[in-house]
């Protein structure tokens, strides 16, 4: 089943700090130009999830964020919303993980919903499969009689 309930304009997102950013709604076609980003394309073979993930995120918000508040220059003046401010206020840790997890992650989990496959659970731990091999029972033998 999949729930139509995607926002239809720009909606205001609270990233803490004082920072909030106006988004667009993080449609099939935002995502798939996000994926299209040339520097998500020319990341090398050997690049691990995390970058990439790193680099989808920043492709995503330049995309999405329309708007912001609480955006400032060391001066406090407000500072234009450009691909390179987008890229300089996701540096800030609890921006970027504030982005993923109530903008990116929702849309992400849309997606699996779309794809008839549950989400997955978060944590550091989801999604590990078992390494360890499990202990056999010992065989059983037949009763003499």
């Amino acid at each position: 089943m999949i729930h139509l309930d995607m926002k239809a304009g720009p909606w205001w997102l609270e990233l803490g700090r004082g920072v909030r950013v106006q988004v667009m709604p993080a449609t099939t076609s935002l995502m798939i130009a996000a994926r299209g980003e040339p520097e998500l394309r020319d990341l090398p073979g050997d690049a691990g999830d995390e970058q990439a993930g790193y680099v989808f995120a920043r492709a995503v918000a330049r995309r999405a964020i329309v708007d912001w508040t609480g955006v400032a220059d060391r001066d406090g003046a407000p500072v234009e919303i450009t691909p390179e401010a987008i890229d300089a206020l996701l540096e800030h840790w609890p921006v970027f993980e504030r982005f993923q997890e109530d903008y990116l992650l929702p849309a992400l989990d849309a997606e699996q919903e779309k794809n008839a496959s549950a989400p997955s659970p978060r944590g550091s731990t989801a999604g590990a499969k078992a390494t360890a091999k499990r202990a056999r029972k010992p065989a059983r033998t037949a009763r003499k009689s």
